[in-house]
């Protein structure tokens, strides 16, 4: 558990063959309702990654819990060596090769984040060959739902060129980091000043934060092509 209500969870494929994906990409997960009527949850994958990924080498995915939900059922069940059916990678919320941008906005909720753990390889490589910035707003209620934390935040001490802003809408920890912002992601688009000249957004997690923030970016004048969205809906 990374969250009181999100799962880590680590697989390889039970065929034993390699699976290759792009940062940014999702497994979609097949089961059955208690009816027997088929169907399936979409999963971006986490994996820190910047190769294929090899026989044997794991899949990672973070699960929300929902209340009664039937997904939530499935993996709640899992024992060590429990399988699921799975496909994919499917998806375009990716880093582009043909990207020219001098700034990258990354701005998530939730599990919304995921998908930007996994860009980090990549990130780093832009970051040491191109010299782009990026920065990171990171949206939860509370410290103890902020997810993968600690990993942005050793990235970005790494890297001076990440700047990581996790927004916390239940107010800030005693001896809060400086970087850390009390309110909603979209709150803080003014400080970081989005520039058309310069800047590609991406927006992943809660609809209503994407659509939000999509319209707050509008009218800074960001340019739509310069804004990809990803919308994360709890299901069950």
């Amino acid at each position: 558990m990374i969250a009181p209500t999100v799962g880590h969870y680590v697989f390889t494929r039970a065929d034993g063959q390699p699976l290759d994906f792009i940062p940014g990409q999702f497994i979609q997960v097949h089961f059955s309702y208690a009816d027997g009527t088929a169907t399936r949850r979409s999963y971006s994958l986490a994996n820190l990654h910047d190769h294929a990924l090899g026989p044997g080498e794991s899949v990672e995915i973070a699960v929300s819990y929902v209340p009664g939900g039937s997904a939530t059922a499935l993996f709640e069940g899992l024992d060590i060596g429990g399988e699921v059916q799975a496909s994919g990678p499917f998806g375009r919320f990716c880093l582009q090769p043909g990207d020219h941008n001098g700034r990258y906005l990354l701005i998530a909720t939730g599990t919304g984040v995921t998908p930007y753990r996994a860009m980090l390889p990549a990130l780093a490589t832009l970051i040491r060959e191109r010299g782009i910035e990026v920065i990171l707003l990171q949206g939860a209620r509370n410290l103890g739902e902020l997810l993968y934390h600690d990993e942005f935040r050793a990235f970005a001490d790494a890297h001076p060129e990440f700047r990581y802003l996790p927004c916390l809408s239940r107010g800030l920890p005693d001896a809060a980091h400086p970087e850390m912002r009390h309110g909603y992601v979209q709150q803080f688009l003014a400080e970081i000043g989005p520039d058309p000249a310069r800047d590609i957004a991406y927006l992943c997690g809660n609809p209503d934060m994407v659509d939000a923030t999509f319209e707050a970016l509008k009218e800074t004048e960001l340019p739509v092509p310069q804004i990809r969205r990803e919308k994360y809906v709890s299901s069950k």
